[in-house]
């Protein structure tokens, strides 16, 4: 029978470590999130987010008015929207990230919609065949919490991005993270596995 002490140090030890990676993965999350952005880059992807009906939802709003002053602010940057049309969605995720560039005063021209993608996975793999052919400085557009795994995955598919950070609305702030975290440990698992 094993004593309780050892088992409460197991569990001291077990705690020890989970706080420990946490720490580490916020802190690689924010180092990401605030490095510096290059001007006039070749092009942008703006990775989707929920939509609910036709209105982006506060954290693509982010992405979006983030990326619309980049744009505003480098008038040769072509924007790629990327998102598909998921459950309680009228329009896709790039149609409305499209619509409210639009809005903002970017001409239709320099939007490109990458429309079938589910996951930031695809997000990237999709939006890759429409980067230009001679470009060499891209960003990837998302939420704060959202670079650092972003960046790695367009890592995976010899993609060299840097970041455009938007923040994280307050109210997301905490189930965000905590969601990021999560999906930080299945891309190392499925990663350390391939």
């Amino acid at each position: 029978m094993i004593k309780k002490p050892i088992i409460k140090k197991f569990v001291i030890a077990g705690l020890l470590i989970s706080l420990f990676y946490v720490g580490y993965l916020h802190y690689k999350i924010i180092q990401h999130a605030n490095m510096d952005v290059p001007k006039n880059a070749d092009y942008m992807i703006i990775l989707g987010a929920r939509v609910k009906g036709k209105v982006p939802s506060l954290a693509l709003k982010y992405r979006i008015d983030h990326a619309a002053n980049y744009l505003k602010e480098n008038p040769n940057t072509i924007a790629i929207a990327s998102g598909g049309k998921g459950p309680g969605e009228d329009i896709s995720e790039a149609e409305c990230i499209k619509r409210e560039l639009i809005q903002h005063g970017i001409e239709e021209s320099r939007i490109i919609l990458e429309d079938k993608s589910t996951d930031t996975y695809e997000n990237i793999g999709f939006s890759e065949k429409f980067i230009p052919e001679n470009a060499e400085i891209g960003l990837v557009v998302t939420n704060d919490f959202h670079i650092f795994r972003a960046k790695m995955i367009a890592d995976n598919e010899e993609l060299k991005i840097n970041g455009l950070a938007a923040k994280t609305p307050i109210q997301a702030v905490l189930k965000s993270y905590a969601r990021e975290y999560l999906a930080l440990t299945k891309y190392f698992m499925i990663n350390v596995f391939r």
